[in-house]
């Protein structure tokens, strides 16, 4: 366990709890952890521990949230393991990659792309509110595997935070789903990229086990609760969500970088 208070212990709990529930119901649940656990861990901790850490967080909330969705969505549970796969290899490359990122590298970035995710949803509102009739052809599905796989993979690995809103909007748009079905896919998808990248973090070392065991409970009930939020409230409800998580997000993290 590091070195910190248990206030602090506290608040990251409280914040796990949250993410898990932001993760199920929409994704980037590691755009509320990570900045958290970048301000709680004791100051001078590399960056690569706050995110080796979130990983072995988020992988338990996200299998929860997954087993939630896969007992009651219209999930294509084959089709979501071959994007899965793939994003496996993307992501272990990609926290290669991440071992020498620092933090001030990480806040901006994820910042940028939090403001091009939020323009896209609002200049598209009939965005993924109902699944397409028509059938889904074999080159999306490869689009679908290279860009959600691959891509947003080594995006999972290298940074982590919006994977799961990446996912989202990634097979919204390729396969045609609405998007409480495609949050259900995007957890399977996103079960293994926590799992390659968690895999090369816990290798280097780079993870704080006992405080990140902790935190996972509190994920995981958060997870399983978003997921049965997710399916009960449908797909209008994951929109609102995922605006006012992108936009708080962005302000979040603008005050921290310009103004705190």
């Amino acid at each position: 366990m590091p070195d910190i208070s248990l206030t602090m212990v506290a608040l990251l709990c409280l914040a796990s709890l949250a993410a898990g529930w932001i993760d199920a119901v929409v994704g980037g649940g590691g755009l509320l952890l990570l900045p958290v656990l970048l301000l709680g861990l004791p100051s001078g901790t590399p960056a690569a521990y706050a995110l080796g850490t979130n990983k072995a967080v988020a992988i338990v909330g996200t299998t929860g949230a997954a087993v939630t969705y896969a007992r009651k969505a219209p999930v294509d549970v084959r089709l979501a393991v071959r994007i899965g796969l793939a994003a496996l290899t993307g992501s272990t490359a990609g926290a290669f990659v991440a071992a020498g990122l620092s933090t001030d590298v990480l806040k901006p970035v994820v910042m940028v792309v939090l403001v091009g995710v939020g323009t896209f949803v609002i200049l598209k509102p009939a965005f993924g509110t109902a699944p397409s009739t028509t059938p889904v052809s074999p080159r999306r599905v490869l689009a679908a595997i290279g860009l959600a796989g691959l891509g947003i993979g080594f995006y999972d690995g290298l940074i982590g935070p919006g994977t799961g809103t990446f996912l989202v909007l990634a097979l919204t748009a390729l396969l045609h789903l609405d998007l409480v079905t495609a949050s259900a896919t995007a957890k399977i998808v996103n079960c293994c990229t926590n799992a390659g990248a968690l895999a090369t973090f816990a290798w280097k070392g780079t993870v704080h086990w006992q405080l990140a065991a902790l935190m996972a409970v509190f994920n995981l009930v958060g997870g399983t609760v978003g997921a049965h939020t997710a399916l009960k409230k449908g797909s209008g409800f994951v929109r609102v969500v995922l605006l006012t998580v992108v936009f708080a997000l962005v302000a979040n993290l603008a005050y921290q970088q310009w103004i705190a």
